[in-house]
């Protein structure tokens, strides 16, 4: 009998030991908590699993894993990134009177997020001082104005934001790890189109078993199809009169492929600027090929006529539904893509001003 009860406590303990290393595992307490009663845990934007606080306010949140997962414990509106490997405990305490002030023990990769922390916290400030400073700035104001205000603002966004691009690239680089990962899944594809390129490039047989990696790699490919330097997909479709057109028969030119509608109110704002642009420049190599995502062929005509656009225009009138949609990623309208004569994508989303600027150092 002893011996079979030795055997069954041998086998109880490896069997543990067995569940721990599969395991992540996080616990804590969260100080002040106010009315958050819930502490939720995602894995990028899906939701995986939630906790309710209990008795002093602690919490404990346990799934099974055979490798380390990005996920972020979200308390109230306050998003901590933490990595849990299995087989190694993390304890987590926050106090809610100062929510950017939390500890963490037990994972050194963890650790190393929170070394970061102060960064992305940095550049979150900055984007936020700026779109409240522009909308108070915009009060009031024209269009042509807005247009211009938007240009002086973007221009410093991205410049205060080319410094965080560089902490988290040098992050990465001293953080071969999902630390260094999340520091670069943070930045702006507007932004930091090249350096997200490149780091996907890098980790391409890294990590090739975790879902969220695998989305990052998915998405810079995507964001690769499109980059500066690329060439431009084809183009099919058709004009107001029927006639087939080819975003090819446009070689030898740089071409702005403007996509807008008729029922695009900042569209047809900015349509009075690429009409000033395109006869300021079309006798030195310029033109502009128009790509409408209207579905009504007479509202589009008038549009045309209305704000004499005299460039080629063309749409399959599927509005959304084009396949243009998805080949050029649009998600809002006006966007655009300046191409260089040999079809090259040179630049995109330039307006107002940033078009003007772009077109004089290009073309004169």
């Amino acid at each position: 009998m002893r011996k079979i009860g030795l055997f069954v406590v041998l086998a109880t303990s490896i069997l543990s030991a067995c569940t721990k290393k599969n395991t992540i595992h996080v616990s804590g307490h969260i100080d002040n908590p106010g009315n958050v009663k819930v502490i939720a845990f995602h894995e990028g934007d899906r939701k995986l699993d939630s906790v309710y606080l209990a008795d002093g306010n602690k919490f404990k949140f346990e799934r099974q894993a055979t490798q380390p997962r990005l996920l972020s414990v979200v308390v109230g509106n306050n998003k901590y990134p933490v990595i849990l490997t299995p087989g190694e405990p993390l304890k987590f305490v926050a106090d809610m009177h100062h929510p950017e002030d939390y500890q963490v023990e037990g994972s050194a990769l963890t650790t190393a997020l929170k070394e970061f922390a102060p960064y992305q916290r940095r550049k979150e400030l900055v984007q936020d001082s700026l779109q409240g400073a522009f909308a108070k700035a915009t009060l009031n104001k024209s269009s042509e104005e807005i247009e211009s205000l938007r240009f002086d603002y973007l221009t410093e966004f991205k410049s205060k934001l080319a410094a965080y691009t560089q902490q988290a690239v040098t992050f990465a680089e001293q953080h071969k790890n999902l630390a260094g990962f999340y520091a670069m899944s943070t930045l702006d594809p507007e932004i930091a189109e090249a350096e997200i390129i490149a780091y996907a490039d890098e980790i391409e047989d890294t990590f090739t078993d975790n879902r969220y990696v695998s989305q990052f790699k998915e998405e810079a490919k995507k964001l690769k199809r499109l980059a500066v330097g690329q060439l431009a997909p084809e183009i099919e479709s058709f004009t107001p009169n029927n006639k087939a057109v080819k975003l090819s028969d446009f070689k030898g030119q740089y071409v702005l492929v403007d996509f807008w509608a008729s029922w695009c109110a900042p569209c047809r704002q900015e349509n009075p600027n690429i009409v000033k642009l395109y006869h300021a420049y079309k006798d030195k190599g310029f033109t502009v090929l128009g790509v409408s995502l209207d579905n009504n062929p007479g509202s589009w005509i008038r549009a045309i006529e209305a704000d004499d656009l005299d460039w080629t225009q063309v749409s399959d009138l599927q509005a959304w539904s084009s396949d243009l949609v998805v080949n050029y990623r649009i998600k809002a309208i006006p966007s655009s893509y300046l191409l260089d004569p040999e079809g090259k994508i040179l630049a995109k989303n330039l307006r107002g001003k940033a078009l003007a600027e772009f077109l004089q150092q290009t073309l004169n």
